[in-house]
């Protein structure tokens, strides 16, 4: 299969696509909080929501707007969540719907919209609607106007998450672009975040979702800060169709390629939401492979990468094997530490049963001081494989959330 080529570049990548940032104080002065994303006309579009049985309003709204399967704009604001709202929520869920669409001249069956921040707070409809309306007099194509999104729909990132590939589908060169925002509140059943992708292939919209359910599998879905989901978490795919290529309609060797692009972005940005977890120090890769199978190869890794032991101690370079192979063993995944081994890096800190020395130990923290490196269990118990992509814990993902909503 053709290489892909991941390049810098965002959510105005793709053709057919403009987009806005703008400022308007829906938590704090001056602060871009207020996001717009439109296609030149109504296109395929698929999307994915949290699994949360408390979810938010925007994402009750979008699941009825996204089964027809086209959109053309998406409205995004920070600083509120708009969740637990009650039936007020809704409703101006809906009016934000209304707003950006009267803004734009289109039908607001088709846009969609995602909130983000303070959980149980209604929206400042007056400051979302002078946001929307800035917002489409902004609009453009740039790279700049797409790196405007990002920032506006971040909380307590630390920095806007943008990626893009490009892969060549019956002779036609196909853009996918994209943004995410998330830090803190991240263990999926689906993508723990807010994500923005586009494309300019040309696919239905059956085959869209498909895609992206596939990709999401192999990203967010292996992407953990803390082990909490939130209420609102949403993505959303647009493909305008603009490349040129022949409509992809069935697997085959078009929608393989279509798919290495659209999972190579998921997992850039999936990988960019882990290392800038909440307070995170450290970007952990998780892998555990000689699994009896593959889910107990995920279930252990979530375990480890999910444990505040052992994320703790990777912020306190201490190479404490003991805690992640804890991890391991009561994750419900099938594992016998007689047989297991566990590795910092390269550097083995488990054996079979046999520990780690002073001269190796001194070895691992020599590893645990870089800013990223791997954990890596080997079970020898069969051929499942899997990763996660977490982060440490630091002092800071306490003062962060301890003072969130104050």
């Amino acid at each position: 299969m053709q290489k892909v080529k991941c390049i810098k570049g965002g959510v105005c990548s793709a053709k057919g696509f403009r987009a806005a940032g703008v400022a308007a104080a829906i938590k704090y002065e001056g602060r871009s909080d207020v996001a717009l994303l439109v296609a030149d006309e109504p296109c395929a579009a698929a999307a994915v929501f949290t699994t949360n049985k408390v979810a938010a309003a925007p994402v009750v709204y979008d699941r009825a707007v996204v089964r027809c399967g086209r959109v053309q704009a998406v409205l995004a604001n920070s600083g509120c969540a708009n969740a637990c709202t009650g039936a007020q929520g809704l409703k101006d869920a809906e009016l934000s719907a209304l707003v950006a669409a009267g803004e734009l001249g289109i039908e607001p069956r088709h846009v969609l919209v995602a909130s983000t921040g303070v959980i149980g707070r209604r929206l400042p409809m007056d400051r979302l609607a002078a946001g929307a309306k800035l917002a489409a007099r902004s609009l453009g194509r740039t790279a700049a106007h797409g790196l405007a999104v990002a920032q506006a729909v971040m909380t307590t990132d630390t920095r806007p998450k943008e990626a893009c590939a490009t892969v060549v589908i019956g002779g036609k060169k196909i853009t996918v672009g994209g943004c995410s925002k998330g830090s803190g509140m991240i263990e999926p059943n689906m993508a723990t975040m807010l994500g923005f992708i586009t494309t300019d292939a040309a696919i239905s919209p059956a085959m869209l979702r498909r895609a992206l359910l596939l990709a999401i599998d192999k990203s967010f879905n292996r992407l953990v800060v803390d082990g909490d989901e939130s209420t609102n978490d949403s993505v959303f795919l647009l493909a305008s169709g603009r490349a040129g290529n022949a409509e992809i309609v069935r697997g085959g060797e078009d929608f393989g390629l279509f798919r290495a692009a659209l999972e190579a972005v998921c997992i850039s940005l999936a990988r960019q939401m882990a290392k800038d977890g909440e307070g995170a120090t450290k970007f952990v890769t998780v892998t555990v492979k000689g699994a009896k199978s593959a889910k107990d190869a995920e279930r252990a890794a979530r375990a480890v990468a999910k444990s505040p032991l052992a994320k703790t101690s990777w912020f306190g370079k201490d190479p404490n094997w003991g805690r992640v192979l804890a991890a391991v063993g009561y994750s419900g995944a099938a594992a016998d530490d007689t047989k297991a081994e566990v590795f910092y890096g390269r550097e083995w800190a488990y054996r079979r049963g046999r520990i780690a020395d002073e001269r190796q130990l001194a070895k691992l923290a020599k590893v645990l001081e870089a800013d990223a490196f791997t954990v890596t269990v080997d079970l020898h118990l069969g051929a499942g494989e899997a990763t996660i992509y977490t982060c440490d814990f630091s002092l800071d993902y306490v003062h962060i959330n301890a003072d969130y909503t104050t």
